[in-house]
């Protein structure tokens, strides 16, 4: 196996550096505690073409693989923005891959090109405070009527719904009980997000405070035929499309954080100076930060190993799922050491590393739990009964 870095992917990591660099610590201390979209690096990415990176050439993308967004994730990540500047940008990556794969051609050309040059921004509505990740017990109705669609229902967990003037939204249209196999019956849409018949409530959350999450009320929202992704009823094999990708991003995107921190760590440590030497001249100070290294080394071969299987149309299930659990474990525990090198300081906002660990922490929660994965290796990959 080829480990070397590719002109081209080597000119991903310097164009979008290019763009990282110039939002530095400060823009980034300011949006966690203003909570502000970063409108900013989202227009600034979009206008050096990054935003539509996996989308279709044929409606102004670049085509590229998962393997070239996993490495352009690691990037936007790695210089200080931590999750609020990877989820303004991996929210366009695969969050709409089912319009890629299953929308008609007059749906793709209303609706990619305007992703891509930031001019639509979207909200996922998915999660439901009942089901959780339990997705076929959601109950948001869709009602069939005259042109289009009747919607109620409730969604929590709802991304960037202060800010976003689309929603992909996923409903059923045949309730549980009538249905024959439970991932039967549910039905996704893209559609505007009328705030006369969605009501949107901020959550007040740990970090990545300048990228929202919501809890949102669907009352009587009315969803026109055209904007309905794919046949009716089968919304839950559409989704399943994405999920391997967002594996692979959010283990990108952690590591890149826990990289960062473990930067920040070892300068750190060099730079100290207690009891007249250089703190890090302790192996007390350099073994831990030595073994953070390895495991996000470790990590992110895991998840390169993943994307490539992804790209040459093979099964990577257990990869992805495995690349995430190690990258947000490698990517928590870096930062976390950086912390206590940090000493009272890593308390300090000053020096940032407490901000990454609190947004690094997300990716072991989401989109799916470290429990879950660990059930699906343990079923999958281990042959062992089903626990759940």
């Amino acid at each position: 196996m080829d480990f070397s870095i590719s002109e081209d992917h080597q000119a991903i990591r310097d164009g979008v550096a290019a763009v990282a660099k110039s939002f530095g610590d400060d823009y980034w201390l300011a949006r966690d505690e203003d909570g502000k979209f970063p409108f900013e690096f989202h227009q600034a990415m979009a206008q050096a073409g990054w935003l539509g990176i996996t989308m279709p050439v044929e409606y102004g993308g670049s085509g590229l693989g998962v393997t070239e967004a996993a490495i352009m994730m690691h990037e936007v990540a790695s210089h200080g923005g931590g999750m609020a500047a990877s989820s303004t940008v991996h929210i366009n990556l695969f969050g709409p891959h089912p319009i890629v794969v299953f929308g008609s051609h007059e749906q793709k050309q209303r609706w990619i090109p305007r992703l891509i040059e930031g001019k639509d921004q979207v909200a996922f509505g998915v999660t439901e405070p009942n089901a959780g990740l339990n997705t076929t017990a959601i109950k948001t109705f869709a009602e069939k009527v005259p042109g289009g669609y009747k919607v109620n229902g409730q969604k929590v967990w709802t991304s960037t719904a202060q800010v976003a003037n689309k929603i992909m939204l996923l409903t059923r249209t045949t309730k549980l009980e009538d249905c024959k196999r439970p991932t039967d019956g549910i039905t996704i849409f893209y559609t505007d997000l009328d705030r006369s018949r969605i009501e949107v409530q901020r959550i007040p959350k740990m970090g990545r405070k300048a990228v929202d999450s919501n809890s949102i009320f669907i009352d009587g929202l009315f969803i026109p035929e055209e904007d309905r992704i794919g046949e009716e009823g089968k919304g839950f094999s559409y989704i399943l499309h994405s999920l391997n990708p967002e594996r692979i991003l959010i283990a990108s995107e952690a590591i890149g954080i826990g990289q960062d921190a473990l930067r920040r760590a070892a300068k750190y440590a060099r730079e100290r100076v207690v009891f007249d030497r250089p703190i890090g001249q302790n192996q007390g100070i350099q073994h831990p930060l030595a073994e953070r290294w390895m495991a996000l080394e470790a990590a992110w071969a895991m998840t390169m190993k993943a994307a490539w299987l992804y790209d040459s149309h093979q099964p990577c299930g257990a990869e992805a799922n495995t690349a995430k659990f190690l990258g947000a474990r490698a990517g928590y525990e870096a930062a976390e050491r950086a912390i206590f090198t940090h000493g009272g300081f890593g308390y300090a906002k000053e020096y940032h590393v407490e901000r990454l660990f609190r947004e690094v922490t997300v990716t072991r929660i989401a989109p799916i739990t470290e429990q879950l994965i660990l059930s699906f290796i343990a079923e999958k990959v281990l042959d062992l009964p089903k626990s759940y």
